[in-house]
């Protein structure tokens, strides 16, 4: 057949931060894809602001660039999808996968295979793609290479890799230096007989397949990805597997439901480096974005209008964790983030805070995210949102409230199954490593938990690594305990494992909340006298209601508190004038960390400016209500 030896197409896979997308930096300006005098900055690739601050890739991207050949032959296009490491957004590592003829696989010199190693591996071993193993950090102080490549080799026999694919072959990295080699370096120092990614480059050329086509085939692009543009309207990213796509171009779009419609393409472009820039044709293996057709979806078919076949859908992996979202509805909606003044009355104007304006954000969410699901709920202002894990819908809100929405969020839970007449909920397989003088605590953490240890291994340097299969809603609210407890110092990564039956009931958080027993401003006064019955969360000045969590009590049960009572002021001298109160610093917690601080009957209310945690019952005596009809069993 036919061969297109002027392109490749390869995505980078890898465990979150272990430099995929510091290695693509370093390949763009390599490869002269930026003029001498142009600002760059580090990890081009993060565009998206919460990808910057958080320091992980969320959105699968594209970029390319033309390599030019030592000897002096043509130039050749390299296609490379970055894709998210974290397998909460695993559903952008499938569509990446799906544009490209082979992966290269990060793995770092010193932490080795970990979780999302071995999801996205087993993806891409999968789709029966070739695999490029590329041993990045090589200059760190605890590199151990030799031990990383065999636990690779491990992990490819245990995913049932054919022969083929375990002949990979092996680039030695320092990213950040944007150095590659193929001979192994001493550990801890950078690659010396190369002092740029040359080798990489050459191993890409010689090891991923050219795309492959036949001449007589019909058209058939395949819509991977979507975005947007303020002139262009939506902007379908595919990559074209047979015939050419044409700017001016009558094709068929054949929709997810099977039905048919001819559109015209009105733009065509192709990416170069991080700008696409106008085309007129794309051939075989090119991956292209088109405008034209305004409710185009992931996963679709542009064939020929003479003979339309279709591409089979994308499909992602079944949703683990699931979530309410519905509009505000604490007695502060619409105001600033101190619930006063005239500025927060201004702002009123520019909030959304309708059930209309949060369905249509989800529906948008769901044009581009096919790893999310979006479910009816018995109330009209409020849906079940289920999703991957945790992070993907935290990261989903943090995006909503920064575009203005103010949010009520219920606790996370998880999507089970019915399995052989049994309910089966999903498990996570858990890696930890941490000290030695930890080990304890993490396995105490672990039991109450249900988690069951599979592995333990010590590398002898200190530290311990241990895998855990434990179920997911166990993991809910499990990172803020595990990092108290283990000073900061612990590492801990999960994958999803399945499904198993119900574990049975799980107690994660042991102490009660401090609950606000009426509306008002906090005190210094009356946080000096809580301060010995728990942590709080709120500041002097801090604008509060009634049923809004205020902190963290040290006993198991709920404690309803008045927090913004004033001290009593005579003229008479008391004796105790001259004491000094301090007010223990509060505990700030982030959107993550509030939903993990939930109870099944508290809330996240969030707003642009502030994350609340509330009783999703506000009233004082219907809660007590509530509680004396659960106890007597009415």
């Amino acid at each position: 057949m036919p061969t297109r030896h002027d392109i490749r197409n390869v995505a980078i896979v890898a465990h979150v931060d272990h430099g995929k997308t510091t290695i693509v930096d370093a390949m763009l300006k390599q490869a002269g894809a930026f003029a001498a005098h142009q600002q760059l900055d580090d990890r081009m690739m993060d565009s998206n602001d919460l990808e910057r601050e958080k320091g992980i890739t969320i959105l699968a991207k594209n970029t390319a660039v033309k390599y030019h050949p030592k000897d002096g032959g043509a130039p050749i296009t390299i296609n490379i999808i970055d894709t998210p490491g974290h397998a909460d957004f695993g559903g952008e590592v499938e569509r990446g996968l799906s544009m490209v003829d082979a992966v290269v696989l990060l793995v770092d010199a010193s932490e080795g295979p970990l979780p999302q190693t071995r999801f996205v591996l087993r993806k891409a071993l999968q789709a029966n793609m070739p695999v490029i193993l590329c041993i990045n950090k090589t200059d760190r102080p605890d590199s151990r290479i030799d031990e990383v490549v065999n636990d690779t080799y491990d992990l490819f026999l245990d995913l049932d890799a054919t022969e083929d694919q375990i002949e990979f072959p092996i680039v030695y990295a320092c990213g950040r230096d944007g150095i590659a080699s193929l001979t192994k370096p001493e550990d801890g120092t950078v690659p010396a007989d190369s002092d740029s990614l040359e080798p990489f480059f050459s191993t890409i050329l010689e090891h991923v397949p050219a795309p492959v086509y036949d001449e007589e085939a019909p058209l058939q692009a395949h819509v991977t990805n979507l975005d947007a543009d303020n002139f262009l309207g939506r902007i379908a990213l595919l990559r074209v597997e047979q015939g050419e796509l044409r700017k001016g171009q009558t094709v068929t779009w054949i929709k997810r439901d099977g039905s048919q419609s001819n559109v015209r393409i009105t733009e065509l472009m192709m990416t170069e480096a991080l700008t696409r820039k106008p085309a007129e044709v794309a051939g075989p293996g090119d991956i292209c974005a088109v405008a034209g057709i305004p409710d185009i979806m992931i996963g679709e078919t542009l064939a020929d209008p003479e003979n339309p076949i279709a591409l089979p859908l994308i499909s992602v992996d079944e949703p683990a964790i699931s979530m309410t979202i519905g509009t505000n509805t604490s007695p502060m909606v619409g105001r600033g983030g101190t619930g006063k003044g005239a500025d927060a009355k201004s702002a009123v104007k520019d909030r959304k805070v309708t059930a209309r304006q949060v369905k249509d954000r989800l529906d948008r969410e769901l044009i581009g995210n096919v790893s999310l699901r979006v479910l009816d709920t018995e109330r009209p202002d409020a849906w079940e949102v289920q999703g991957r894990g945790e992070l993907a819908l935290a990261i989903l809100v943090e995006q909503m409230r920064r575009e203005g929405f103010e949010l009520t969020i219920g606790k996370p839970q998880v999507v089970t199954q019915e399995i052989d007449g049994k309910v089966h909920e999903p498990v996570e397989r858990m890696t930890v490593d941490v000290p030695e003088e930890h080990m304890g605590a993490v396995t105490q953490l672990m039991g109450v938990r249900k988690g069951r240890m599979d592995n333990m291994s010590n590398h002898g340097s200190g530290w311990v690594r241990m895998e855990f299969v434990v179920p997911s809603r166990g993991l809910i609210g499990f990172r803020t305990e595990f990092l108290t407890n283990t000073r900061g110092t612990g590492i801990a990564h999960s994958i999803h494992e399945g499904h198993e039956p119900w574990f049975g009931q799980l107690v994660t958080r042991n102490n009660g909340s401090l609950v606000a027993d009426r509306s008002g401003s906090v005190t210094p006064f009356a946080m000096i006298n809580l301060q010995e019955r728990g942590v709080l969360f709120t500041e002097p000045g801090t604008e509060v209601y009634e049923g809004m969590i205020v902190g963290e009590n040290s006993r198991a049960d709920d404690m309803d508190v008045n927090i913004t009572k004033e001290k009593k002021l005579t003229n008479m001298r008391a004796a105790s004038a001259d004491n000094t109160e301090n007010v223990v610093p509060p505990r700030k917690l982030s959107l993550e960390q509030s939903l993990e601080f939930c109870r099944d009957d508290e809330c996240v209310e969030v707003t642009p400016e502030a994350v609340r945690i509330r009783k999703v019952v506000l009233d004082q005596k219907e809660r007590s209500r509530t509680a004396s009809r659960a106890k007597s069993g009415k």
